[in-house]
């Protein structure tokens, strides 16, 4: 073992049963478990080292970088000088528990972000203790055998010891812009780095064939590993929601500084003490530029990608959350995304016209195969020979349970584990067979052909080839004189199509070298069509409420599938994704359409059959086009460019390929279009959250803005102490702005249309929503503060009065905004446990600032009598009372405009 990692040892130059000797590895067990642990042991992770996290104290500096904090370190420097150190010293106080709050906060959001990543992690599959197993890349030692296939991502240097058609894309490592062929057969030691066809390179991808791989090199000692230690790390880019929330706040900014010159003006116009009313205009400018909104924005995201990750969608992209309540259109994959991916052969088709009922569901080998008469003859020629290309012709495994009450399960593709349950059920060993016709070459799946072809040593035939793929692909393959057959053969695959069964066909061709450079066209004519298999693979119950949602939502399901047209349209049906008068197409007829017949066609068009990787690229770029929103599925290599063109790519976490997750914003785990639903509704739960904040914060600061406005066009005295208004806009605010953002669904996110790609931060609804809280508000604690006067009440009792007002103004106005329509009174408050601890809490520190001997030096505040309490917070209720009839007018006239 000590020698897997040398960096000295020239593995390119070495042939392969020398590696194999160097790790005293066999090729066909792999390494054991105690080779694995002291592996680990002596090289650690297969990882590149993580930049160190960001330490506490740079978090903190952070904090101090904002233009307000600026402006707050200028107010308190001018206290200083004006004498008022009491003032500045609240003043840097506040500063500083903000800086604390927002470092707490983001370091939350730093915590949440790389959980989050450790949930994404690569995945690879390797050969120990003879079983094939999937482990995380990280886990990798020196000496594993990795078994690699197309879309799988290289997760380790290694060295090829057997492949089959082997093309990897290495653009990321040597710049090469297309896939290499690699090869077994050693290279000189003087070889260059991109032209060592004999190894494969950590951070580089399989794009067709399979190989097995003995790793050399992990972590730091990788090529990648030696860039990577030249490099760094590199940083996500603001998302658009972040990019317009900065423009909002420096606008906010511009007019709190033409407020600063406003109301310096009007003071001195009234001839107060300039000290006093530069100390206020600064507060009021302060008041104006919202410092919550940025700790907000970055906990809403936060725990967005959290209870999307315990929903089972990872977000991969920051930018996929504000997308995510934009999206117009859900292209998705059927099998498996739409349907169980459980696979089952239920029907076969014969040359002779014959056909063949299979029972049995799921992969457990238990059924019989029947025809008309009764159970089929398994010794049959006919018969036998298509069971025997169906387990031939096969990459998959049939695991058996490991408890007596487990499941048996596939290990590879869902279609081609079911060709083997049909097998067993046929009665075949699939093992000895496998045995006793041994694979010598073959032809790998490919997704542009949609075939495959393996040649065997049967003891009938030296070589023999077995085809599998989609019935048409197989079709053109086969001999001109079998013409009756094959036009028997379309019939009957469009006859299973319309029963929604996925429709494989199999041939053969006897004693032919398959020439692998010649690859399919070798075979155009020479082969024998062995008849036909048709699978169904149910859809999944939920997935029938989803389509509802979607439509509900506003959002247009597409399918996008590689089956034929007649079943994608069957499944499609069946599920409401396709309704009266849509229909399918398939890549044939995509091919012919120009750019603006696929447009004009968009509309009546529910499924697209049988298309190849590249045209999900088109069919993406059409409907952007159109203005749409798109989310796209993908799982294959091909993918890729569909998955990173799509407003929203979606890969899929259990079949799709480490590229498909790379190129793609979202992995959903478990491959359901319901996740994916289920994801756009918490999408537009943290997009709506974030309104309300930025509803809560403008509104308020407008309402402190006009009451001073007010004061001081009045000739009244300032109502409210400069230390006064930071209060409010710090502590007030600031213990309830953050815990608005963690507000439970409302439940009607999915009977809402999507948010437009260019809406507006203050919507005109929320503008006329503000044009009734603001004038409440500032009515409230103004005409409070003028009557109380007017009464001959002493003034600093009066200015603790009012400033208590608002502050209980502000409780109730956080509750209005929870909701546009739905009231705030009953339950709802107890929804969101946070918002209520961020309330009580509130109180709690408006009782100190009034009750705390100390507290009141520093906030020139009175303690006022118990008794007058009750009568302040029933007059601040009203800002409560009035927004509640307003919903309530919303609430009624939707219900007598409602159908």
């Amino acid at each position: 073992m000590n020698q897997g990692t040398d960096d000295t040892t020239l593995w390119h130059a070495l042939p392969a049963d020398q590696v194999l000797r160097r790790f005293a590895l066999d090729p066909r067990r792999g390494l054991d478990a105690d080779a694995v642990r002291e592996g680990t042991a002596k090289h650690g992770p297969n990882a590149l080292p993580e930049p160190p996290p960001r330490p506490v104290w740079r978090t903190f500096a952070r904090q101090f970088k904002s233009p307000l904090i600026t402006i707050l370190f200028a107010a308190a420097v001018l206290a200083v000088a004006l004498g008022h150190h009491g003032d500045a010293g609240v003043i840097l106080a506040v500063v500083l528990v903000n800086a604390l709050i927002g470092s707490f906060q983001e370091g939350r959001a730093e915590r949440s972000m790389a959980a989050l990543r450790r949930l994404s992690s690569l995945r690879v599959r390797v050969l120990r203790e003879g079983c094939e197993q999937v482990v995380e890349a990280r886990d990798l030692v020196p000496g594993d055998l990795m078994l690699l296939s197309a879309g799988d991502a290289v997760a380790a240097d290694g060295r090829l010891i057997e492949e089959a058609q082997l093309q990897v894309a290495e653009a990321a490592l040597t710049g090469e812009s297309v896939p290499v062929a690699k090869s077994v057969s050693p290279v000189p030691e003087a070889t260059g780095l991109a032209d060592r066809h004999d190894m494969v390179y950590c951070g580089t991808h399989v794009t067709g064939g399979r190989a097995r791989a003995v790793v050399v090199a992990i972590g730091m000692h990788t090529e990648v590993g030696r860039i990577a230690g030249l490099t760094e790390r590199a940083v996500e880019p603001k998302t658009p929601l972040e990019l317009r929330l900065d423009q909002f706040g420096r606008a906010l900014v511009a007019a709190a500084l033409g407020l600063f010159v406003l109301v310096v003006l009007l003071g001195l116009w009234r001839q107060l003490p300039l000290a006093e009313v530069l100390m206020v205009a600064i507060s009021q400018m302060v008041s104006m530029v919202p410092e919550g909104l940025p700790v907000a924005m970055t906990i809403a995201l936060a725990v967005g990608m959290q209870r999307m990750a315990e929903r089972g969608a990872i977000i991969r992209r920051l930018s996929a959350v504000e997308t995510l309540g934009s999206t117009t259109v859900i292209c998705s994959d059927k099998t498996g995304t739409l349907t169980r991916n459980e696979m089952t052969a239920v029907a076969l088709w014969l040359p002779d016209g014959r056909t063949i009922d299979v029972d049995g569901i799921g992969y457990t080998p238990q059924g019989e195969l029947l025809e008309a008469i009764g159970p089929a003859d398994l010794a049959e020629p006919a018969l036998r020979q298509l069971i025997h290309a169906a387990a031939l012709c096969n990459d998959a495994e049939l695991v058996a349970p490991e408890k007596e009450r487990g499941a048996w399960s596939v290990l590879g593709d869902p279609t081609e584990g079911a060709l083997l349950v049909l097998a067993r059920k046929a009665g075949i060993a699939i093992d000895a067979l496998r045995l006793d016709a041994p694979r010598e070459t073959e032809l790998p799946f490919d997704s542009d052909t949609k075939l495959m072809a393996t040649r065997h040593r049967m003891v009938d035939a030296p070589h023999r080839v077995w085809i599998k793929g989609a019935p048409e692909a197989v079709l053109r393959l086969c001999r001109s004189e079998d013409a009756s057959v094959l036009h028997d053969a379309r019939a009957a695959a469009e006859t299973m199509a319309t029963r929604a069964l996925r429709v494989l066909a199999l041939a053969t061709v006897d004693d032919d070298d398959l020439d692998p450079a010649a690859g399919f066209d070798a075979l155009v004519g020479r082969s024998r069509l062995l008849g036909l298999v048709g699978q169904i693979d149910p859809p999944r119950e939920e997935v029938k409420l989803s389509v509802t949602d979607c439509r509900t939502a506003g959002i247009r399901p597409i399918m996008v599938t590689g089956d034929h047209k007649l079943t994608g349209l069957a499944i499609a049906r069946e599920l409401g994704i396709a309704r009266e008068g849509e229909r399918a197409v398939d890549g044939p007829e995509l091919e012919r359409m120009g750019e603006a017949e696929l447009r004009d066609e968009l509309p009546g068009i529910a499924v697209f059959a049988r298309v190849q990787p590249a045209q999900k690229l088109r069919i993406v770029q059409a409907l952007q086009s159109g203005g749409e929103v798109v989310a796209m599925t993908g799982d294959g290599v091909n993918d890729a460019p569909a998955l990173a063109r799509a407003d929203v790519g979606v890969a899929m976490g259990i079949t799709g390929t480490e590229v498909a997750k790379s190129a793609a914003k979202i992995v959903v785990t478990d491959d359901n279009f319901s996740t994916i639903v289920g994801a756009v509704q918490q999408g537009r739960v943290v997009y709506a959250n974030l309104k309300k904040v930025i509803l809560y914060l403008f509104a308020t600061s407008m309402a402190e803005v006009l009451v001073l406005l007010l004061a001081l066009m009045g000739g009244f005295p300032l109502p409210l102490a400069a230390v006064q208004i930071l209060w409010i806009n710090i502590v007030t605010e600031g213990t309830v702005t953050v815990n608005l953002v963690m507000d439970p669904p409302d439940g009607d996110e999915m009977r809402r249309r999507p948010v437009p790609r260019d809406d507006r931060l203050l919507s005109s609804e929320m503008l006329r929503r503000v044009a009734l809280m603001t004038p409440m508000i500032a009515t409230v604690t103004f005409g409070w503060f003028a009557w109380r006067l007017a009464g001959g009440v002493p003034e600093p009792l009066v200015r603790t009065e009012t400033f208590t007002v608002l502050a209980m103004c502000q409780w109730f106005n956080v509750l209005n905004c929870q909701s546009a329509t739905a009231s705030a009174l009953g339950p709802r408050l107890l929804r969101n446990r946070w918002l209520a601890g961020g309330l009580a809490l509130s109180v709690a520190l408006q009782l100190a600032v009034l009750y705390v001997p100390a507290m009141n030096a520093l906030f020139h505040t009175v303690p006022l009598p118990a008794s007058s309490l009750l009568p302040l917070l029933t007059l601040a209720s009203t800002v409560l009372w009035m927004e509640e009839l307003r919903k309530l007018v919303v609430r009624t006239s939707r219900r007598r405009a409602a159908p």
